[in-house]
């Protein structure tokens, strides 16, 4: 299953921590968000196979906006 992971408020993009290509398991960071001064990682529910990265260092985001692609999700 092809799960897109999605922003859920407004947010700095402080790291990506995967590249397209990786297997990410269950309950990994995909990415790290800064709002209000507080460190949010995005952690992937299952694990699969990082299809695309949308964002970068630095990007500013808006709840909704498309973070990453996993593909071949498997609940744990």
């Amino acid at each position: 299953m092809t799960q897109e992971i999605r922003a859920e408020m407004v947010a700095n993009v402080m790291s990506v921590d995967v590249n397209p290509g990786d297997r990410v398991s269950d309950g990994g960071a995909l990415v790290v968000l800064e709002s209000m001064k507080m460190e949010i990682p995005v952690l992937l529910e299952g694990s699969g196979r990082v299809d695309r990265v949308a964002v970068q260092v630095g990007d500013v985001v808006r709840e909704g906006d498309l973070l990453a692609v996993v593909e071949g999700v498997e609940s744990a």
